[in-house]
């Protein structure tokens, strides 16, 4: 391909400190996976890291902090939406990168998806504000007036993201969601190959002006010194190979900077097939099927693709036979938005060369059963021009071999790997020294016991498939925004997603030590032993406008009956023996006699303190932490405190959540249970 024959395509281009900027020196082609035709063109040299550091810092930063959690988890449903409406376009696109349309929905949809989780868990899950409570108060000092609360706050710096090329658009969102959704502003650093996709989605996302300014920035070309300007309140995550994420991790900004450092590197990961799953049973067509379908799934290009395929010894031939069937009948290899092609090209006519010398390095060990990595069949292309292969299966002659356990063909490959026993797979599970993912296929409920428990250790993630499961699962392949991703040792001990967890990620963990004023002042929450306020109204007649945390409202006493009891018991049809049986519960070591059940006591409470007229206060949704500390006995007097413990208006809605601190005591100012109310309250009368 000449330089005139590519003149006039578009160059990929970096977005610094609210502007697009071209490449200003030299620059180098972008084909397409199953053409060789010209995409586009990037710049060889780095971006001004510099400028978009500093500009995230001193603009994108304070702009997300001044928005609270749901504030900004409500920018992502609609980011997500906006996103949604233009996925089409993105699949054109992605089809340049060798990707099928069922892959394009893997990485487009399934990035959009994880702006979707993230909006919806940052609104119901995350506190009005920019504190997020780790755990309860801990007590410092007998008289409560020294504690001790751990809280999460945004870091004050920029996340570095540098996304791998086989997932350019979901590799960009899901490093992005929980960034920006803890107040930390983004940096993303594509691979190059595929650059031109997540550009299109940046530029997208931009142009629906729902972003703050400085929020996401983008660098396009190469990453050569980028973590050079990184300090102590910095992230990077990487995604990539083990020998780039070992020099990153070794970087001065790292090791003495401070700089938070993640990775997601190579991973053998295996799939298990129990020894109950012989051929006949659902299981055995599960592993079947998710074998193939994983081997050929982004052509293979997916950091979760299953690479080793452990198999009871006896039942190999069947496995081996089986998938050789089922890719004849379902696979077909082509151009990804020809009719019928089931598996598109690899990312470039580079990467093929590479999985094809890395099979010859497996060869050394295994042999071929499935496939033929110098001929392929193409629907709707040319086989040379673009970068197919066919889905190959290895048999591994010796599971001691290195090359088995070591050797990742980044395209379509796996390895078959016969066990003996449960143990001995265990083993070999291990042998690939940290993986993203395993999978146990079985309806054996001690084989899955026994594997799982055995791998745990090494894997990010353990998928359990059998008939059960398998109507609703995802399968093995399949990252969740819900849940963490990522792995331990050659897989690069970090975490990616993980729900909340994957935005605490990007905040610091702080004790906090003082009076309990001084931290419900820091906190925004009411801690126990803090001032309270007694409104001039019923704080159950304040809207979300008017009420403040610390509000109170304290009622009773109310002298509990054994005539209450009994009433209690035969209405509710409670009748355990402590309520109804003197004898019994006397000779009970926790009582003294009859006691009030729980439960009354919680009724009666709500009986003190409700305001029962119309008012703000819309519903009771639940009550949370309800522990009983102390019997009450017929003859005891109970008297309640209720305070407004937190106060989170809802974004998108008229009205929000209130939780109560609500502790009863008895007539001798002792603590008889401690819970929390949990009301929604209009915003207005």
């Amino acid at each position: 391909m000449t330089a005139t024959a590519i003149r006039d395509v578009a160059t990929v281009e970096s977005f610094i400190a609210g502007r697009w900027i071209s490449p200003s020196g030299a620059t180098t082609a972008l084909l397409d996976a199953a053409t060789s035709e010209p995409v586009a063109r990037i710049g060889t040299t780095t971006p001004d890291v510099a400028a978009a550091a500093e500009h995230a810092r001193t603009v994108g930063g304070p702009a997300l902090r001044a928005l609270t959690f749901p504030e900004r988890a409500l920018i992502l449903k609609q980011l997500a939406q906006h996103l949604d409406g233009l996925k089409d376009g993105f699949h054109e696109t992605s089809a340049r990168t060798g990707a099928t349309r069922r892959d394009s929905r893997v990485d487009v949809d399934g990035g959009i998806g994880v702006l979707f989780t993230y909006g919806s868990k940052g609104r119901r899950e995350l506190p009005a504000g920019n504190v997020v409570l780790d755990g309860p108060t801990e007590a410092l000092g007998r008289g409560g007036q020294f504690v001790g609360q751990h809280v999460y706050t945004p870091r004050r710096g920029v996340a570095l993201q540098i996304n791998a090329f086989n997932f350019p658009v979901w590799g960009l969102l899901e490093k992005f969601a929980p960034a920006f959704l803890a107040g930390v502003p983004t940096i993303a650093k594509p691979a190059s190959q595929t650059a031109y996709l997540a550009e299109s989605v940046v530029r997208a996302a931009l142009a629906s002006g729902l972003l703050p300014e400085g929020s996401l920035q983008l660098l396009s070309g190469s990453a050569r010194g980028v973590l050079d300007v990184l300090g102590d309140q910095d992230l990077v995550a990487f995604t990539g190979s083990a020998d780039t994420a070992n020099s990153l991790r070794t970087h001065r900004a790292v090791l003495g900077g401070g700089v938070r450092f993640t990775s997601e590197a190579d991973s053998l990961n295996f799939s298990l097939l129990g020894p109950d799953a012989v051929p006949g049973t659902p299981e055995f067509d599960l592993f079947v099927r998710q074998l193939v379908t994983e081997v050929t799934s982004k052509a293979g290009q997916k950091c979760t693709a299953i690479r080793r395929a452990l198999v009871p010894d006896r039942l190999v031939g069947d496995v081996v036979a089986a998938v050789q069937a089922r890719v004849e009948e379902k696979v077909r290899v082509g151009h990804p938005q020809a009719e019928g092609v089931t598996m598109g090209a690899l990312v470039s006519l580079a990467q093929r060369e590479e999985v094809r010398a890395r099979v010859a390095e497996l060869r050394r060990a295994a042999r071929l059963v499935v496939g033929d990595p110098d001929r392929v069949d193409t629907l709707g292309a040319d086989a040379e021009r673009g970068a197919f292969l066919a889905p190959l299966l290895l048999l591994a002659q010796d599971t001691g071999r290195s090359e088995v356990h070591e050797v990742e063909a980044f395209g379509p490959v796996s390895t078959v790997v016969p066990y003996r026993s449960t143990a001995e797979a265990v083993e070999l599970a291990a042998r690939g020294r940290g993986s993203l993912v395993g999978s146990v296929v079985s309806n054996d409920p001690d084989v899955v016991r026994d594997v799982v428990l055995g791998v745990a250790p090494w894997h990010g993630r353990v998928l359990v498939l059998d008939r059960d499961s398998a109507p609703e699962s995802t399968g093995h392949g399949s990252p969740l925004p819900h849940l963490t991703h990522g792995g331990p040792g050659r897989a690069g001990d970090g975490e990616e997603l993980g729900g909340i967890r994957g935005v605490l990620h990007h905040m610091q963990r702080t004790a906090l030590q003082g009076s309990p004023r001084a931290l419900s002042a820091v906190t925004g929450t009411w801690v126990p032993g803090a001032p309270r306020t007694t409104p001039a109204e019923h704080p159950f007649r304040l809207s979300l406008a008017e009420l403040r945390v610390g509000d109170t409202v304290e009622a009773g006493p109310r002298e509990i009956t054994l005539a209450d009891v009994d009433h209690f018991a035969e209405f509710s049809g409670d009748r355990f023996y402590a309520h109804t049986d003197e004898a019994a519960a006397a000779a009970n070591p926790f009582f003294e006699g009859r006691v009030a059940h729980g439960y009354f006591l919680v009724s009666l409470a709500a009986g003190l303190f409700v305001e029962p007229q119309p008012g703000p206060v819309l519903a009771n949704y639940g009550l949370e932490n309800l522990r009983f500390l102390t019997p009450v006995y017929p003859g005891d007097a109970v008297r309640v405190e209720l305070t407004a413990k937190s106060i989170a208006p809802r974004v998108d809605a008229d009205h929000g959540e209130v939780r109560w601190d609500a502790r009863l005591y008895n007539q001798d100012d002792v603590l008889v249970a401690t819970y929390d109310v949990l009301t929604l309250v209009a915003k207005q009368h």
